[in-house]
């Protein structure tokens, strides 16, 4: 499952504080029902455009990861939630909201590698299959 956030009209000194996002990054898996396996990795970037800057993160997870790209000036913040297994996305999207204050939320649901959900359904697959099932093609 991969849960993308674009999040509106949000608190801005929260997105610019570097340590707010690790912090978000370091709690966040754990309430979801997630294992972290690593330390977040939280950088602030200055692009050349002046409103560019942000505060970047991502967490590696057992699952697989959550990655985050705070543009304070903009208030606006993307979040993704990607995971081998099912969560709480309802969950996951109202953590974040009030996390970052968000007055606006987009969200998507993707289904991801459902398909290899056990080890016995994805050694079945073809290599052929595989490819078709990476390319869109059947």
């Amino acid at each position: 499952m991969h849960l993308l956030i674009d999040g509106f009209r949000g608190d801005g000194e929260k997105m610019k504080d570097q340590g707010f996002v690790y912090r978000f990054l370091d709690m966040f898996p754990s309430e979801i029902g997630m294992n972290k396996i690593s330390e977040p990795h939280v950088t602030t970037y200055h692009g050349p455009k002046e409103e560019d800057w942000g505060v970047s993160g991502f967490v590696l997870i057992a699952e697989s990861h959550i990655s985050i790209h705070t543009f304070p000036e903009r208030a606006y913040v993307n979040i993704d939630v990607f995971s081998c297994k099912d969560f709480d996305h309802k969950q996951a999207l109202t953590q974040i909201r009030e996390t970052f204050s968000l007055d606006q939320v987009k969200h998507w649901v993707i289904g991801r590698g459902l398909d290899y959900s056990s080890p016995k359904s994805g050694a079945a697959v073809t290599r052929g299959q595989a490819r078709g099932v990476l390319s869109g093609v059947n």
